[in-house]
């Protein structure tokens, strides 16, 4: 039976982004942008968005509102081959919003979550499982729908022959309630960033943070920002320089494209330094277009601006 290679669980919602905007957001002040953008948004989407792009067959399992976002959302994904078959719609929610305000290289994002708080277990097509390769899902901490059955959503992704990848991403809250001692030996691949990971473990220094979860996980692929990326694998670590973008534009997304050209490298059964320089590519080609997808409009386009911009050839 022929496999497609990956189901994507996780969030939908659109981006509302302010470029070029006077100064940092204050209250009780009003500030104005220079540029408006709206684009698909939320971390799962840019993830199935942009892998796809790169020609890993893609579905989306995820929840939107009865509304012209929640239509956005779907046509988006369609034009970029993604099956949005498994996307299905609220009648009480709104589709998500975030609201991304860009300043300098930083930004703040302002997000109404709607009808992502809604996806539960029981809404993944399961009784499709065992079509798939490989189960990604991101943005535990923004899903309320999800975060009971988490462990038993990675049990049953690995059960249905599944490898596995789990991005958790920011806690708004800043509780960092994930149970990373029950999930993560079901997780194949953990993809935080270095802030993410000592958040959650509650140690000062990625040494200490990555002997922390040794016990627990599987294969750390850790986001590194400007100094690149590496892998960490029972004590093993593979580790690979960044590409520097000269003409950087935002890093909405970039976490996200960069987990989209480690998990495509992964699929091809790449080894991890491959997938890791892969990974820093794609993350850095996020960074020379406005929002999470706009350097990944094509296959052909994502190769034009790899060898113009990095002088890598894709």
């Amino acid at each position: 039976m022929h496999k497609r290679d990956l189901l994507v669980v996780g969030e939908l919602n659109i981006d509302l982004i302010l470029n070029q905007i006077q100064g940092f957001p204050e209250m009780g002040s009003e500030k104005v942008a220079q540029k408006m953008d709206v684009v698909l948004g939320s971390s799962s989407a840019i993830f199935a968005s942009n892998i796809a792009t790169l020609g890993v067959e893609t579905a989306f399992c995820g929840k939107v509102g009865k509304d012209d976002f929640g239509e956005m959302v779907r046509e988006t994904l369609d034009k970029k081959q993604v099956d949005t078959s498994y996307i299905s719609s609220s009648d009480e929610l709104k589709t998500g919003l975030t609201v991304v305000m860009n300043y300098d290289q930083d930004r703040a994002n302002v997000t109404y979550c709607g009808a992502m708080e809604a996806l539960t277990i029981n809404d993944i097509p399961w009784e499709k499982a065992g079509e798939f390769k490989h189960f990604h899902l991101s943005n535990y901490f923004l899903q309320k729908g999800i975060q009971e059955d988490i462990t038993a959503i990675f049990q049953r992704a690995k059960q249905s022959g599944m490898t596995t990848s789990l991005d958790l991403q920011v806690d708004p809250d800043d509780h960092w309630g994930f149970d990373y001692k029950k999930c993560l030996p079901y997780v194949d691949i953990f993809l935080p960033n270095e802030a993410e990971l000592l958040s959650l473990t509650g140690k000062e220094s990625v040494e200490e943070a990555l002997e922390e979860v040794t016990p627990y996980v599987n294969t750390v692929a850790l986001k590194m920002g400007m100094k690149g990326g590496l892998v960490y694998e029972k004590g093993h670590v593979t580790e690979v320089k960044a590409f520097v973008n000269d003409r950087f534009v935002d890093a909405i997304g970039a976490g996200d494209s960069f987990n989209a050209g480690f998990i495509c490298k992964y699929l091809q059964g790449a080894d991890w330094e491959a997938c890791l320089r892969f990974a820093n590519l794609t993350g850095a080609l996020n960074t020379t277009a406005a929002g999470g997808t706009g350097a990944f409009v094509s296959l052909d386009a994502v190769k034009q601006r790899a060898k113009s911009q990095f002088d890598q050839e894709i």
